[in-house]
């Protein structure tokens, strides 16, 4: 199987399946000297770990990282970084009955079609699962953007089409986001989400949403301008995650409706720092796939969770149709874990960026 590993200086690659022994990640081509300990992997892989209730499973996983190599005395040695989680509270049993049936929604058959074998026990590799080793990872890649200024937040901006304030209303509170099931950055919205919640929990159904990510201190010109541009490297990383359908920067799909007056962002001033001022950030920080100094702005959009608790029809292996009520712990909305991931896929980016950066001019080297 292809397709595991992901940056060019900065480089990861993730490993294990949802039911197998351990997932975890290597990460390549971090510079030297960095400061990292386990309590910052610890931190990111918290915020991301299941059992949070409201719409989370009840898979109770302790996600404790072990640092197997690459640092010493708390500071990286630039050699690979290995660290693994270990999974310790598989029910593989819940998914005996669909060992030969195909869920609706999941990557079950496609799975076998293309390779003609899998691991039906909670999805295996395809599993939300392996996204605990991406936010290990992004760990590691946010302490190397902490040291250079940039931070990276992520919350979820809707869930079952309720909305949370913008980021530039006076409701918007991101200190709740971080205290609420939701993750949502309005007290009031995460209470009418869980109403509406408990709705769908009662019905067996489950609900989509939408993760918004700001990037903060970013200095103009990350990015190339054709094939590896900054927007296309970013939903490159965000769709890669399962349940991602769309991905809009800055004013998204809403500038196509504007006129070019009101869609470009003005320069209002250059700052002592090097950084620009601009009158609006509809371009969500990126211009001709370079960073322009403003604050990256994104949004994707996550599909409904596709394991529900009610009957749905769908195909065996020998293509008969069957009726199937999925068993096991899942999501109802995958969004509130999902931030983190987003999180941690926006500083892989950025920081393999911020050393790629590094060689394009030759006053920089």
């Amino acid at each position: 199987m292809a397709g595991n590993s992901f940056g060019q200086i900065f480089r990861v690659t993730t490993f294990g399946e949802s039911h197998g022994a351990a997932v975890g990640c290597v990460v390549d081509g971090c510079p030297a000297g960095l400061p990292l300990d386990i309590d910052t992997v610890r931190r990111d892989l918290a915020r991301r770990k299941p059992g949070g209730g409201g719409v989370s499973t009840s898979r109770q996983e302790t996600d404790e990282p072990e640092i197997l190599s690459g640092v010493f005395e708390g500071r990286t040695l630039g050699t690979p970084i290995a660290i693994v989680i270990r999974n310790t509270a598989q029910r593989s049993q819940d998914y005996d009955k669909l060992k030969d049936v195909y869920r609706p929604g999941h990557a079950d058959m496609v799975w076998d079609f293309k390779y003609g074998f899998r691991d039906y026990r909670g999805g295996g590799r395809s599993s939300a699962r392996e996204t605990a080793a991406r936010v290990a990872a992004g760990a590691v890649a946010r302490a190397f953007l902490a040291e250079n200024g940039v931070s990276v937040c992520a919350w979820s901006q809707s869930i079952a089409g309720i909305e949370a304030p913008s980021s530039s209303d006076n409701d918007f509170d991101i200190q709740e986001a971080e205290v609420n099931s939701f993750r949502i950055p309005c007290k009031r919205t995460a209470d009418m989400i869980a109403g509406k919640i408990e709705e769908l929990r009662k019905a067996g159904e489950s609900a989509g949403g939408v993760v918004e990510c700001q990037a903060r201190g970013l200095p103009a010109g990350l990015g190339d301008p054709v094939f590896d541009k900054l927007d296309a490297l970013l939903s490159r990383a965000v769709m890669s995650l399962g349940a991602v359908k769309g991905i809009e920067f800055g004013a998204g799909f809403a500038a196509a409706s504007m006129k070019g007056s009101e869609s470009n962002d003005r320069p209002l001033a250059f700052e002592n720092n090097g950084k620009i001022n601009y009158a609006g950030n509809n371009a969500g920080g990126v211009l001709g796939g370079i960073s322009n100094g403003a604050c990256l702005v994104f949004r994707a959009a996550f599909k409904p969770v596709p394991s529900i608790a009610r009957k749905q029809r769908s195909l065996d292996r020998a293509g008969r149709e069957v009726e199937l009520e999925i068993a096991g712990r899942h999501d109802i909305c995958v969004c509130p874990r999902a931030a983190p991931v987003v999180e941690a896929m926006t500083a892989l980016v950025l920081a393999d960026l911020m050393l790629r950066r590094r060689a394009d001019r030759y006053d920089t080297i």
